[in-house]
């Protein structure tokens, strides 16, 4: 049965392919971007672009309101505010929809003991972890489902992919490398079908 799936960080390189597979299964998608015109798929009576940013949570709010499903793919730029991630988090739980699909990143927050002391170095390194996991304790809260993916690719969809939980998660020195194609297919599967709520899931290739 058809969804009507809202797409957060539409206009990013996951958020794209989410949009994309949404409309493909045959989903009514509402993206939401800073930019609309960024979020480049072919128009569809299905898909409607909405101009929001998380750094006005009533502009959210209000993008968000009525939806059944959320998916969100959320990053953050450079130039954005602290906290950028913990607003749209709260903007997501504020609106209280039937299900909530986050993506996150493994090593962060619940997955970090999985991950191990190098990966979570290298994390820390590369951006705010304190944002990242204030926001997943609010969509935990929330009751929604949390992905926490390994280094993304360009790749395609992998015809082998999978979804595990964290106690099924390959104990590496690094998490393996994952198409955002593979990754946009997983968070779809569990918004359609939810099989990890509440908790962490991890897409594999």
């Amino acid at each position: 049965m058809p969804l009507q799936i809202t797409v957060l960080g539409a206009s990013g390189a996951t958020g794209l392919e989410l949009t994309r597979q949404a409309l493909d299964r045959g989903h009514h998608v509402i993206a939401i971007a800073r930019t609309p015109d960024r979020v480049v798929v072919p128009d569809s009576p299905r898909l409607r672009r909405i101009a929001a940013d998380v750094g006005h949570p009533d502009r959210i709010a209000a993008a968000l309101r009525g939806g059944s499903v959320v998916v969100s793919a959320l990053g953050v730029a450079k130039g954005d505010e602290p906290g950028a991630l913990t607003a749209g988090a709260r903007a997501v739980a504020a609106a209280r929809p039937e299900r909530i699909v986050w993506l996150g990143a493994f090593g962060t927050g619940r997955s970090a003991a999985v991950a191990g002391p190098l990966t979570r170095t290298l994390l820390r390194l590369l951006g705010d972890l304190d944002d990242k996991v204030a926001a997943e304790l609010i969509i935990h809260h929330a009751g929604g489902t949390v992905f926490h993916a390994g280094p993304l690719s360009n790749g395609p969809l992998s015809p082998a992919r999978r979804t595990v939980g964290l106690d099924g998660a390959p104990r590496r020195l690094f998490p393996a490398r994952v198409s955002r194609a593979t990754v946009a297919a997983a968070m779809l599967d569990e918004a359609e079908n939810p099989a990890h709520r509440p908790g962490v899931a991890v897409p594999l290739g």
